[in-house]
């Protein structure tokens, strides 16, 4: 059992990795399952068995037993993690993290019992590199976890960062380097560098300083702390390199094995310094090329260092002695030149910009030199079998222990290996040079075929670009002059085409009646344009596909777009895209700080009923910054300046004489619920500045909704624009206690931490029914830090209301039950009697739906704290609670 997992887990991730290759356009979340297949998947799983194994031999003493548990854990782990990210499954995520932090650390502690029992050794300081990259892991795991529970863009970018040095340049990174202070010389069939030891016993500290430096510099959000963090790792690499420079100059790299090492390095540099232009440049250039640099280190480095040392180490482990591992060599080793070509040739050409088609045709044949390796290897392990059983067949059957005292003499190092005699120097053939050109040629031209006119957009594109070849265009010196109106929550012309090169000058005219509007290109916005305002807008020189928008919360979602097409420059990338309002995987969960007082609370005491039968309001419009939670803030669209508008209360033939005055930067309108008339004039969405009268009578009891009905609808609510009006049924009974509770979905943007930074609501998350916070009468948590004092034995009378605009609100108090409940205009139960007579019934919650609304009456039975919640629990923990105090009178 341990002999399997410890040589086939690593394969059965590969062919995961080359399969969601093939089918990616069906799999969700493809490009991080690939990424993640190889990198957490089979590389990690070899860096644990490769670490044990050296380990084990350069301090020659066993390491613990249980193998089998450490790998185990370790698969089962990263299976919890590849199936349940992509499920949205944080549980499962949360799971799988702990199980490959378990068994990092059970591996942890084997080598460190191992080195207690070790006598000193040559080498023992390269065991070091195990020690540390195992205590990076478990850190790394962590940030992983939070990456999939959902952050801010902030601390994604800042998580993502910290999360690849940890785990790449951590975890990974420090085994490789210190098994291939042995294992290089070992490929290379070479003698080793007398200073490798010592060598690599100076850089550890330098690996280890520059992961310090590099997460801290991610947790504090200084990008320059980070990038000197990688230029320090990369002089650890420098300094630690030095000892590979002589086995190559004694033998030079003439097989496949430290070929595909050696590539493997070299693009693991690259990656990184990668990751350094993009890091200098700006969090958003690294976040938006995340998968960029994700293959770089999936593909260059980790698919081919694990096939490198599959590659030799495969051939001793199998068996058959000298002859089974020539066998097993020789099939490994076919194709070596045309694979080593395809696969490092076809990563450069997949990361400029090519066309879709020969970008396809490049990937098919990449991906077909990798997986090459797979019919090969089980060639390999038929020829050595059939050696191995024509041995047995002539009576001379192999030793049992053969194979594991092959591969444990791989890593000696008192003296080198010399070449073996019968294996050939398999890697260089012109032939296979020339075929592997010629197949990227074929798939290049294929693509062509299949698109030949953005191969023509695209040659002009690469021939006049200057700076970045992804984005730079020569400017042309012309200007491309446009005008665009908006109207009707749509821009007119909806698309605009201009040369590649070309500045942009759109003069944007708001022709809407009613509705402010505004557009935004890249990073250049005009300011809101008012009903007939226009401004002119410079949007720059366009390189580039791009797509321009409303900002105004919810237009961009109802249509309000446009289309900038660079004719000759390329598209802009999935990842700005999708960076620039594409889909929102959720709202991370967002903890307010009880510790800190909030700077107002909302009396949840219902206003007394006046004697007045008609009931005159005015109720202004203002888009002003508060505080939604402790500490937490948003720029909210408000009736009346608070983020929950005015409770109206009144009886049946009341008259209520509303004005509504516009004072925001867009168009805003209001609908009573409480009263029935044609919608045309009293709901109407008018400018700002303007003002309207709404009058209505109320006759029909309820707790009632009002709220802005100007489209989006949902987001207007969401913003705050919303409240109640309760009319009373006719012989209701005075209580001595009576309270209300609008309950409302709070959508946060990316900043939130003080009125200066406050933003809108998000409409994305609006759309995706994912709050951050749930709040009673508007701010989350307010009776919590502020618990409601009741006394004990009186009646208690709280009126609901489920503003929404989405969630469900049931409502329950923990320690007690409702005695009377009335929803929607009606009792379901009055003094504990239902419809039917029946005298003995309570309930447990008051179920309300968006906009309905309804009283529950209580009597708390005795002194102490009742938290009232939506029993939603996941909104209830979101903010939708509150606590009651009851105390002796």
């Amino acid at each position: 059992m341990t002999r399997a997992l410890r040589d086939q887990t690593a394969i059965i991730w590969l062919l995961a990795a080359i399969a969601i290759a093939i089918w990616r356009k069906w799999v969700p979340d493809s490009a991080w399952l690939m990424v993640h297949l190889v990198l957490l998947g089979a590389l990690s799983h070899s860096v644990m068995v490769w670490s044990e194994h050296f380990a084990k031999t350069l301090l020659r003493v066993p390491l613990s037993q249980c193998a089998t548990g450490r790998y185990g854990m370790l698969a089962l782990g990263s299976l919890a993690v590849l199936v349940s990210m992509p499920a949205n499954f944080w549980a499962g995520v949360v799971t799988g993290a702990t199980l490959i932090a378990g068994a990092v650390i059970w591996h942890l502690s084997a080598i460190l019992q191992a080195l207690r029992r070790a006598l000193p050794t040559r080498f023992r300081k390269v065991t070091y590199y195990y020690l540390a990259s195992s205590i990076f892991l478990p850190i790394g795991a962590s940030f992983g976890a939070a990456l999939a529970y959902g952050l801010s863009d902030t601390w994604h970018a800042r998580s993502l960062a910290a999360h690849i040095i940890l785990n790449v340049f951590g975890w990974i990174g420090l085994t490789v380097i210190g098994t291939l202070v042995t294992f290089w010389p070992t490929l290379l069939r070479a003698r080793m560098d007398d200073r490798a030891e010592k060598l690599a016993a100076h850089a550890l500290p330098i690996f280890i300083v520059a992961i310090a430096v590099g997460v801290t510099g991610a947790l504090t959000g200084a990008r320059w702390v980070i990038l000197g963090g990688l230029l320090i790792y990369i002089v650890g690499l420098i300094w630690v390199g030095r000892s590979m420079i002589l086995p190559i100059k004694k033998r030079g790299i003439t097989e496949f094995a430290p070929a595909s090492v050696g590539a493997a390095l070299l693009w693991a540099l690259v990656g990184m310094c990668f990751m350094v232009v993009r890091l200098a440049m700006s969090w958003e250039s690294f976040t938006d090329t995340i998968f960029t640099t994700a293959g770089i280190f999936a593909l260059g480095f980790g698919v081919q260092i694990l096939l490198g040392a599959l590659t030799h180490l495969f051939p001793m482990a199998i068996g058959g002695g000298p002859a089974g591992s020539r066998a097993a060599l020789t099939e490994l080793t076919r194709l070596s030149t045309w694979r080593l070509t395809v696969t490092n040739l076809g990563l450069v050409l997949l990361l400029l910009p090519l066309p879709k088609w020969m970008w396809v045709g490049v990937a098919v044949v990449t991906i077909a030199a990798v997986a090459a390796f797979l019919p090969l290897l089980f060639r390999a392990l038929f020829a050595a079998l059939r050696i191995k059983h024509a041995q047995q067949n002539e009576s001379a059957p192999a030793n049992a222990t053969q194979a594991e005292d092959s591969a444990a003499a791989s890593a000696q190092v008192a003296a080198p290996t010399a070449a073996k005699p019968g294996i050939e120097r398999t890697l260089v053939r012109p032939g296979q040079f020339v075929a592997a050109v010629l197949t990227l040629t074929v798939a290049l031209t294929v693509g062509v075929t299949l698109q030949p006119a953005t191969f023509v957009l695209t040659l002009n594109h690469m021939f006049t670009a200057t700076g970045d070849s992804a984005n730079a265009v020569s400017p042309t010196g012309e200007t491309t002059e446009v005008t665009v109106t908006a109207a009707d929550m749509r821009f007119t012309p909806s698309s605009i085409d201009v040369p590649a090169g070309n500045r942009l000058v759109i003069t944007v005219v708001n022709e809407d009646e009613v509705s402010s509007h505004d557009l935004v290109v890249a990073d250049r916005r005009t300011k809101r344009l008012l009903p007939g305002e226009s401004e002119v807008l410079d949007a720059g020189i366009i390189t580039t596909s791009i797509e321009g928008w409303c900002s105004i919360a919810g237009h961009r979602q109802m249509g309000m777009v446009i289309q900038i097409n660079a004719i000759g420059g390329s598209e802009a990338s999935s990842a700005s895209a999708q960076k620039n309002g594409g889909h929102n995987h959720g709202s991370a969960h967002i903890m307010p700080d009880l510790d800190q007082q909030l700077h107002q609370v909302i009396d949840p005491k219902l206003p007394q009923r006046t004697d007045a039968t008609v009931h005159k309001l005015n109720i202004d419009v203002t888009e002003l910054p508060l505080e939604v939670a402790p500490g937490i803030w948003q720029k909210r669209w408000t009736f009346n300046g608070k983020s929950v508008a005015p409770t109206l209360r009144g009886r049946v033939g009341d008259t209520f004489e509303i004005t509504l005055t516009n004072n925001g930067t867009m168009g805003h309108s209001i609908d009573f619920h409480a009263g029935a008339l044609a919608p045309d004039e009293p709901m109407r969405t008018i400018p700002p500045g303007e003002s309207l009268v709404y009058t209505f009578k109320a006759e029909r009891a309820g707790i009632w909704l009002y709220h802005c009905a100007t489209h989006p609808m949902a987001s207007h609510i969401a913003a705050g624009m919303h409240g109640a009006v309760i009319i009373e049924p006719d012989h209701l009974e005075p209580v001595e206690n009576e309270f209300v509770f609008v309950q409302s979905e709070i959508y946060l943007g990316d900043q939130y931490d003080s009125p200066e930074t406050a933003q809108e609501v998000n409409a994305d998350k609006v759309l995706a029914e994912s709050p951050d916070l749930m709040a009673f009468n508007g701010i989350a948590d307010q009776y919590v830090q502020n618990p409601i004092e009741v006394p004990v034995g009186e009646r208690v009378r709280i009126w609901l209301m489920d503003a929404g605009p989405t969630r469900a609100f049931p409502f329950h108090i923990v320690g007690t039950q409702f005695d009377t409940t009335w929803t929607e205009g009606a009792y379901t139960l009055k003094a504990g009697r239902d419809a039917f007579g029946y005298p003995q019934g309570g309930a447990q919650v008051l179920p309300l739906l968006a906009a309905q609304g309804g009283f529950v009456e209580l009597v708390f039975p005795e002194a102490g704290t009742y938290t009232a919640v939506n029993h939603a629990m996941i909104d209830g923990e979101k903010g939708a609670r509150a606590i009651f105090k009851a105390v002796e009178k």
